[in-house]
C-alpha cells in the first residue's frame, strides 16, 4: 500500500476548512466529422469570440494515492503545451454528489491552484503514483460563468513522450462546466437551457465520475482516459 510522507495531511482536501466550491458539469461527445458545425454553433452563442476562437493544447497527468480502505485520493496536474511558461494547474475533483437524484447536472467538490514546474516530482515524492496521462487539444468558449470545451483526446506512446500522439477515438469530448459556491443550484437550470441549444448536434448528459482502469483503450467521459494494462 502506498502511503504519504509524514506531515502531509490529505484529509484537508475534503475538510470543512477548505473553500466550499463545487463544479457543475454536463458532458457529451461528437464525431470528428460533425465538429465544425458545433464550433460554428458555439461561436454564435458564446461571448469570447470577437477576437477569434480560443484554443488550447494541454498535457494532463492523473495521480492517485491510497491512504486506507476508503476511496483513493485523485489529483490532476495540467500544463499548457502552447504556453510553456505558464504554471501547472493542480486540481482536486471529488466524487459526484448523488444525494439529490433529481439534480439535472453532475455536481462535485472542486479545488484548484497554480503549482511550480516540479509538481509531478513533488506528488510522487509524497506517495502519489501516476495513474495515466494524456494530451487534450481543442477549443474553449465562455458564456457568462459557463465554460465550454471541445477536446480531442490523445494517447501518449510512452509516459512523458509528447511526440507521436495517437487519437483515442474518432470523436471529441464536449464539456460544459461552472465552478460556483456550494448551494448555487440555479446554475444547473442555466446549464440545461444552454445545453438545449446545442441539440441535435450534441446531447449533453449528467455523468458520474469513475476512478480506475476498465481494461479498454478508449476515452471516456470526464477525461477518464484509460489504457490497456
Amino acid at each position: 500500500m502506498t502511503t504519504a510522507l509524514q506531515g502531509v495531511n490529505l484529509a484537508t482536501l475534503t475538510s470543512s476548512a477548505a473553500p466550499s466550491l463545487q463544479e457543475f458539469v454536463l458532458q457529451g461527445s461528437i464525431l470528428d466529422g460533425s465538429c465544425d458545425a458545433l464550433i460554428h454553433r458555439l461561436q454564435a452563442l458564446c461571448d469570447n469570440v470577437d477576437d477569434g476562437i480560443e484554443t488550447f493544447k494541454d498535457h494532463e497527468i492523473v495521480f492517485i494515492i491510497r491512504t486506507g480502505p476508503n476511496q483513493p485520493v485523485q489529483l490532476r496536474g495540467r500544463r499548457s503545451l502552447d504556453h510553456i511558461n505558464m504554471p501547472w494547474q493542480l486540481r482536486y475533483v471529488g466524487q459526484s454528489d448523488v444525494s439529490d437524484k433529481n439534480r439535472s447536472v453532475t455536481v462535485r467538490s472542486f479545488l484548484d491552484s497554480c503549482a511550480s514546474e516540479n509538481l509531478p516530482q513533488f506528488l510522487q515524492e509524497i506517495g502519489f503514483r501516476i495513474e495515466y496521462e494524456f494530451v487534450a487539444e481543442g477549443h474553449m468558449f465562455r458564456k457568462g460563468k459557463m465554460k465550454i470545451t471541445v477536446s480531442k483526446i490523445y494517447k501518449m506512446p510512452k509516459p512523458g513522450q509528447l511526440d507521436g500522439l495517437e487519437p483515442m477515438t474518432m470523436s471529441r469530448l464536449v464539456e460544459l462546466s461552472v465552478v460556483a459556491p456550494s448551494g448555487s443550484d440555479t446554475v444547473a437550470d442555466d446549464m440545461r437551457t444552454f445545453a438545449e441549444q446545442l441539440k441535435p448536434l450534441v446531447t449533453m448528459e449528467k455523468v458520474m465520475t469513475q476512478i480506475g482502469h476498465n481494461g479498454e483503450g478508449h476515452a471516456c467521459y470526464d477525461h477518464e482516459v484509460v489504457f490497456n494494462d
